[in-house]
């Protein structure tokens, strides 16, 4: 992309769009090209405008913004972020934004200070702007629709271990429905707010053949489990007496999210070694690479996203070029890969053999 970021700002509230024009407006480099105070207006100036990046609110007059998100990744898919409440009927409605392909969210302020959240916004748009959005959308029903996996007759591995930033929602959903009943435990970091964790792992739990929760302090990882990392706080591997135990910790010590991909790989190793799966997601920067080197160099299973399949190609791609990632699988074959790697007959050839 070449030149300022264009943005289209669509939400009902006046007030809520001129004091997003003021933030956006301390970047140069980016360039607030229209406002739209509903979806009707806002698809003729998306139509007029072009805009690079869309801001959506999540609940507007005549057509919400779920219904007009919809309609955007099925006519015209762009980025998108979703603005919204940290309400419990807020956080599900964002969910199933990401789900239905936005790129990521910022939570109003309570007390519409927006200044609070500049900083944030400003980041998430220019990421946004750089997102690989699929014609037509991935948008999935909150029903089951996609056939989970047989069950495994034989596993070598104890553990998979999965590591996203932006764009990670909705691959995180296409990989959960497709894990068979009997997989072995998977651990999740996810970079997502406090809150949000919990209601993400219970729409999925709905829905999914295996468990899905998020994890918690001192308890024993089981078959057949999901756990997700909780929000604003680090997941970590404990090898014990009793088994393989999550731990839960809020020190900010080096990495700059929480949950940290990078702590969760590193421990992955020292509590199972060869014995594991490690899955690099879309999500931009580095974190994970460097714990995903490390589970390689154990002898455990590296994959990491395709570029293709990307929604943000950079966490797959630090991984990639340090040598971190054994096989790039595209997002709709990484279920199987994941499985079949732990029975010992992986799918797709080395990433190193691909020339």
């Amino acid at each position: 992309m070449t030149g300022k970021i264009r943005i289209l700002i669509i939400d009902d509230s006046r007030l809520i769009r001129t004091m997003i024009k003021s933030i956006l407006a301390r970047d140069p480099s980016l360039d607030v090209v229209g406002e739209a105070a509903d979806p009707y207006e806002a698809r003729e100036k998306i139509k007029q405008l072009n805009p690079d990046v869309v801001t959506l609110d999540v609940e507007m007059p005549r057509m919400d913004g779920l219904s007009f998100l919809e309609k955007i990744m099925s006519l015209r898919p762009m980025p998108v972020i979703m603005l919204s409440t940290l309400t419990q009927k807020g956080t599900d409605v964002t969910l199933r934004a990401l789900e239905l392909g936005a790129v990521d969210y910022v939570a109003k302020p309570l007390d519409q200070n927006f200044d609070t959240i500049g900083t944030e916004l400003i980041a998430k748009i220019k990421i946004a702007s750089t997102a690989n959005i699929q014609p037509g959308g991935k948008a999935h029903s909150t029903n089951q629709t996609l056939k989970s996996l047989p069950a495994i007759p034989r596993c070598t591995k104890k553990l998979i271990a999965i590591g996203a930033s932006t764009g990670g929602i909705e691959s995180l959903y296409e990989i959960i429905l497709r894990l068979p009943a009997n997989c072995p435990p998977v651990v999740i970091a996810q970079h997502i707010s406090k809150g949000f964790s919990a209601r993400f792992a219970l729409r999925v739990n709905k829905v999914a053949p295996v468990r899905v929760k998020e994890a918690e302090h001192g308890e024993i990882l089981e078959t057949g489990t999901v756990y997700m990392g909780q929000g604003g706080q680090h997941l970590t591997i404990n090898k014990t007496p009793r088994g393989l135990v999550c731990q839960i910790t809020e020190d900010t010590a080096e990495e700059n999210y929480r949950p940290s991909v990078d702590r969760l790989f590193h421990s992955v190793v020292t509590a199972v070694g060869a014995t594991a799966v490690g899955v690099i997601l879309t999500g931009m920067g580095k974190d994970g690479a460097k714990g995903l080197m490390a589970m390689r160099a154990a002898g455990a299973v590296t994959l990491g996203q395709d570029e293709a399949s990307a929604i943000v190609y950079g966490m797959p791609k630090a991984a990639m070029l340090i040598g971190a990632v054994e096989r790039q699988v595209a997002l709709c074959h990484m279920a199987r890969e994941i499985i079949a790697s732990c029975v010992g007959k992986p799918m797709i050839r080395k990433a190193g053999s691909h020339g």
